[in-house]
């Protein structure tokens, strides 16, 4: 028999209710399916047998990266493919033969589409390029207790290989943020305790202050995702390292989830002098220019949020907020400012690019009732 191609490695507990999707989406463009069951009591590993996986149990040792390099001892593809159970393979999927063919590159990033809010829909997304395909055999492998990632610094950056790392059109779509799933509470405690177990062995490690603050921010308890977001700034500071664009994303949720507008500006002109090209900061901006009264300025921060657009996938950004939700902030701003005409158009734009934007046809409603009353 000829060596697999693409070997598609998870690890997985009790995901009955989603995992069939998963491996569904994914079969046609792998050649074997290795999962690591971590203790599933539910008719997981079942599912994965039935739909063609191979299935190995493994005792969970409360890590999440020792799991998943365990599956790739046991995968004999020449790529690896990692997923997570509560994704979904996209647009493109197609593509994924062609890219393992190549000999360019070692290491291919997707574009990762979290759906957040009540329900399914595809303009409420974060998204974010993330590595998901990898050549097996070069030294790749998983590190860290918790919120598990790819050693990608050691093996290309250290050894000057960043050429042999490319971005491609292949869309992941992942269900665990929507509300369904944040509601469950067990599983932001159960990280809590594994990231607490990790930090009383690596107090100075910025990124694992950076989970816990977004655990908590998850849980909607501020106080310690604002204290984990800025000692991981000042960690990374203190090891002579920018700190990452998404946690300074992270720190300006808070406070504009807080009501903290005073705190927040203009305080977060220094964090888009450091990444002036990500239309998140700029919107934040934005939101707290317009919640401060400062109604022209907050314009011009919208305006810019639309001239960046929504391309740039080298950060963590929320969907809209270079088109739709900057059409409509803008209009709020032109109705405080007593420009309802100009509002209208604004709203119209939003609805152009999203026509289901229920705050935007709340706000023409509103409109339509002034006149009327007016």
């Amino acid at each position: 028999m000829s060596k697999p191609l693409i070997s598609l490695c998870m690890i997985v507990k009790n995901e009955a209710n989603c995992i069939a999707r998963c491996l569904t989406s994914v079969k046609p463009y792998v050649d074997e399916m290795i999962i690591v069951d971590t203790g599933s009591t539910d008719g997981t590993a079942d599912i994965c047998r039935d739909i063609g996986a191979t299935v190995y149990d493994y005792v969970w040792n409360d890590h999440f990266a020792e799991a998943r390099n365990y599956g790739l001892v046991h995968a004999n593809g020449e790529w690896i493919l990692w997923l997570d159970a509560d994704e979904e393979l996209g647009e493109n999927g197609e593509q994924l033969r062609d890219l393992a063919l190549s000999d360019e590159y070692d290491l291919y990033s997707f574009q990762l589409n979290n759906y957040y809010g009540p329900r399914v829909d595809p303009n409420n997304v974060i998204r974010i390029a993330h590595p998901r395909l990898f050549r097996n055999g070069i030294g790749l492998k998983f590190r860290n207790q918790i919120h598990e990632a790819l050693n990608v610094d050691e093996i290309f950056y250290q050894h000057d290989r960043v050429h042999r790392i490319t971005h491609t059109p292949v869309i992941l779509w992942h269900y665990g943020y929507l509300d369904e799933f944040v509601q469950d509470k067990n599983k932001s405690k159960r990280n809590i305790q594994l990231l607490e177990k990790a930090l009383s062995s690596n107090k100075e490690d910025p990124w694992l202050h950076y989970h816990m603050a977004s655990e908590y921010y998850r849980l909607k308890d501020y106080a310690p995702s604002f204290h984990h977001a800025n000692r991981s700034i000042l960690l990374f500071m203190l090891n002579q390292l920018t700190p990452p664009s998404l946690l300074y994303k992270l720190k300006y949720s808070i406070l504009i989830s807080t009501g903290s507008y005073e705190g927040g500006y203009p305080a977060i002109e220094k964090a888009i002098m450091l990444y002036p090209d990500y239309v998140d900061l700029i919107f934040y901006k934005g939101i707290l220019l317009y919640m401060s009264s400062k109604y022209e300025e907050a314009i011009e921060a919208f305006e810019q949020c639309l001239e960046i657009g929504e391309s740039n996938m080298k950060h963590l950004t929320q969907n809209g907020l270079g088109s739709f939700h900057a059409w409509h902030y803008k209009g709020l701003c032109k109705e405080k400012l007593g420009d309802p005409k100009e509002a209208e158009h604004c709203y119209n734009q939003a609805l152009a690019l999203h026509p289901g934007h229920i705050d935007s046809l709340e706000a023409l409603r509103e409109l339509g009732n002034q006149e009327h009353t007016g």
